[in-house]
């Protein structure tokens, strides 16, 4: 008897149907073709036990399995459930004419208890778009699965559950998430808050403006300056996700199995910071089973690289294709997947070795030279890339001990928004275009037009500061988000003038 049920491969943050074919025939081996792992290959041993278990026999007879298509490497232990209930129904011990229905994935433990699966909702996602009424999966990731609106989800416990739906035997309850709800419940829930940082204005006053723009940043001060503290805080005062945003966010932490059981939906923006002894591949993504990264983990969010300098160089380098083209592509022999990764990066460092150059108090104790050599591990091209170098001064005990309430990141991103609805209408007819740091060379001179004083000062400041020429489009980017916060049309000279003090790192001589 040939029995069919149906699963799913997930690629990327994408999913794929696969048709596992079960069939009994007379003879004595077990064999399983269309391009299986170690891992599915070992699913017979977990398959046999937990079959026994729930109190059904295992056939001793020839059992064909066939994971079609059968040109598509097929990974991981998930498929221990549909062939499971394929080899029952095969058999002749439950009815296989519900089985068309349903999406069925879950790996299988020896006593019959399911476990947890990777990509739930992308695979939700496509169960909706073949046309599946019903979604069989474990109980740990049924509420990812049930966000998506057409679907009946079933979180299971044990193998005896799966059959006993099957059978008719036992009633089960499905899972019904109401998403808008779920969305809307803890939106721009944080538990940081720009509230909490005493002093430092002029850095909120710059993370302002590269929140309202897009603007990558790094900061740039001593040992105990805040640096850490503040960027913890940049989420805070974003736009909240919006609903394709939080499923597409939420698509990638399902692949990865970042989500906990009790998340449905992801509702704030993700904050990432990997310790500087990062790997390339756990950056960007890849393996020998293809993972999202750091940088597609923090999509739609931040992305924080404390202490800079220490972070090998080939790891800072491969981030300069994504940070341009907001995706990172990885090729296999076999395949290629794709992940998005459009985040902010956040950068924090120290000038120096000791961490004391250019302190108001404290004397930087570092050799002639080691200052530069130091700056010199982060890469001119990445700096290229980054809009905003924002000098970060200790704070002093007047402030740290002021009692005066600190602007909440409420206040804060109630500005930032209003700076992303004009660039939202600014942009409306480019359909990959969204906010200021993501314009191009001629979309800059199109929209940031300077008058003739502006072009004097902006000369001036290049040649006195000893600003490099990649600097001329970002100050001019950082001007426009100015202009944005401040409500103007234009792009004025005090505009310019603030944009300018935030090249701190293009000045010649800076650590010479």
């Amino acid at each position: 008897m040939l029995v069919k049920t149906f699963g799913s491969a997930v690629f990327g943050v994408n999913a794929l149907t696969i048709t596992i074919e079960v069939s009994i025939s007379p003879g004595a081996k077990y064999f399983m073709v269309g391009l299986p792992d170690i891992a599915v290959k070992e699913s017979l041993r977990r398959v046999d036990s937990a079959i026994r278990t729930a109190g059904f026999r295992m056939p001793r007879q020839k059992i064909l399995v066939n994971l079609a298509p059968a040109d598509i490497k097929k990974e991981g232990s998930a498929y221990d459930l549909p062939i499971a209930i394929g080899i029952l129904a095969a058999s002749g011990q439950i009815p296989s004419d519900e089985l068309e229905n349903f999406f069925i994935m879950g790996e299988l433990s020896l006593d019959g208890s399911i476990q947890a699966i990777k990509g739930a909702l992308p695979i939700a996602i496509k169960a909706r778009e073949d046309g599946f009424s019903g979604f069989v999966l474990p109980r740990q990731n049924v509420r990812e699965a049930a966000i998506v609106d057409g679907l009946t989800a079933y979180g299971v416990d044990t193998l005896s559950q799966v059959i006993a739906l099957f059978n008719k035997t036992e009633l089960l309850t499905p899972v019904k998430i109401d998403t808008r709800k779920e969305f809307v419940k803890n939106i721009a829930n944080y538990d940081y808050d720009f509230a909490d940082v005493k002093g430092q204005e002029n850095i909120k006053r710059a993370l302002e403006i590269a929140a309202a723009g897009g603007h990558n940043v790094i900061l740039i001060g001593p040992p105990g300056a805040g640096k850490t503290m503040l960027a913890k805080r940049l989420p805070t005062i974003l736009p909240p996700l919006n609903l394709s945003e939080a499923l597409e966010t939420t698509k990638i932490h399902s692949v990865a199995g970042k989500l906990s059981a009790a998340d449905a939906l992801m509702t704030i923006r993700p904050f990432r910071s990997p310790h500087h002894t990062v790997s390339d591949v756990a950056l960007v993504g890849g393996g020998a089973n293809p993972q999202p990264g750091e940088i597609s983990l923090a999509h739609n969010g931040v992305l924080f690289l404390d202490e800079l300098p220490e972070f090998k160089r080939t790891v800072l380098e491969v981030m300069r294709q994504p940070l341009e083209d907001r995706k990172i592509s990885i090729s296999r022999a076999r395949l290629a997947v794709e992940y998005p990764s459009s985040f902010m990066l956040v950068a924090s460092m120290n000038p120096c070795p000791c961490g004391f150059y250019n302190h108001p108090e404290k004397e930087c104790v570092c050799a002639p030279g080691v200052v530069q050599k130091y700056l010199s591990k982060i890469s001119g091209p990445l700096l290229d890339r980054i809009d905003l170098h924002v000098e970060v001064t200790p704070v002093d005990f007047s402030e740290l001990s002021s009692s005066e309430n600190a602007e909440k990141s409420e206040i804060i991103r109630t500005r930032v928004i209003k700076a992303r609805e004009k660039q939202d209408f600014r942009f409306a007819d480019q359909a990959d275009l969204h906010y200021n740091a993501q314009m191009t060379a001629k979309m800059v001179r199109k929209v940031c037009n300077i008058s003739e004083a502006g072009t004097k000062l902006l000369k001036s400041a290049m040649e006195r500061l000893g600003l490099s020429a990649r600097a001329y489009d970002r100050i001019l980017k950082v001007a426009r988000t100015i202009a944005d916060l401040d409500n103007s049309e234009d792009v004025e000279l005090e505009h310019l003038a603030e944009a300018i003090n935030y090249r701190s790192l293009d000045r010649d001589g800076w650590a010479g």
